[in-house]
């Protein structure tokens, strides 16, 4: 069973600096149908104003992770990390017992456009911790590239929970696909472009949630970035 979140029908902020989507409730935005799936609890497309940004503001027990799909997203954290994030990178921050960061357009002329996701640990009170991903683009171009998972496997970063994260860039054509064991669950998210997800069409900001498919086939009907989460 496939069932589609339409991208207008996110809840919305747009206070000047910040432009953001939430495919599940999030800060003011409140929905009781849309609180997350599985263990999957926030997508936020985010578009932020040359030289704004989050100021410093806590995180705890949860596993957030970042993309950047064009721009420089700069970090800084209470651990004393820094970090500039290009467009393709990906961020994955555990933030544990708790963590006081900050997120900021990294340029001053242009705008900077990034995922965050959180995913809810299945551990709580672990050390604080990040780790940065420096992805090529041919990592991604046409492949799955797993970016986290439970156990680090094929360069990914490690997060704290049974769910595994993949992103793709699909050129029109392009096709993938990703088993599914009996029990586990997925969900898609197009970040750009156009793909049919077993057949189903998704367009930019689209997302969907899949159960008891044994499969997922994939294919760019436009040139396309896709976040897959793979969930118990």
């Amino acid at each position: 069973m496939i069932t589609v979140r339409r991208s207008a029908d996110r809840g919305k902020t747009n206070i000047g600096w910040l432009n953001s989507r939430h495919t599940f409730s999030f800060s003011r935005y409140y929905d009781p149908e849309h609180m997350g799936f599985r263990s999957l609890r926030v997508i936020n497309d985010d578009k932020v104003s040359p030289g704004a940004g989050f100021g410093r503001h806590p995180h705890r027990d949860m596993e957030i992770i970042s993309w950047v799909l064009s721009g420089e997203l700069a970090h800084e954290d209470s651990t004393g990390s820094k970090a500039v994030l290009q467009a393709g990178h990906v961020q994955r921050m555990s933030a544990g017992t708790g963590i006081v960061h900050a997120e900021f357009n990294g340029s001053s002329t242009e705008p900077v456009h990034f995922l965050q996701i959180w995913i809810e640990p299945d551990t709580l009170g672990i050390e604080p911790r990040f780790e940065d991903l420096t992805i090529a683009p041919e990592e991604v171009q046409g492949k799955l590239r797993l970016v986290a998972s439970p156990d680090g496997r094929d360069g990914s970063s490690v997060i704290q929970q049974d769910a595994s994260v993949y992103i793709s860039a699909l050129a029109e054509g392009d096709e993938v696909a990703l088993p599914l064991a009996e029990g586990r669950h997925a969900w898609v998210q197009v970040a750009a472009g156009a793909i049919t997800l077993n057949g189903q069409g998704l367009q930019t900001g689209d997302g969907a949630a899949v159960s008891g498919e044994t499969v997922l086939n994939i294919r760019g009907t436009a040139k396309s970035d896709i976040l897959l989460f793979e969930l118990a």
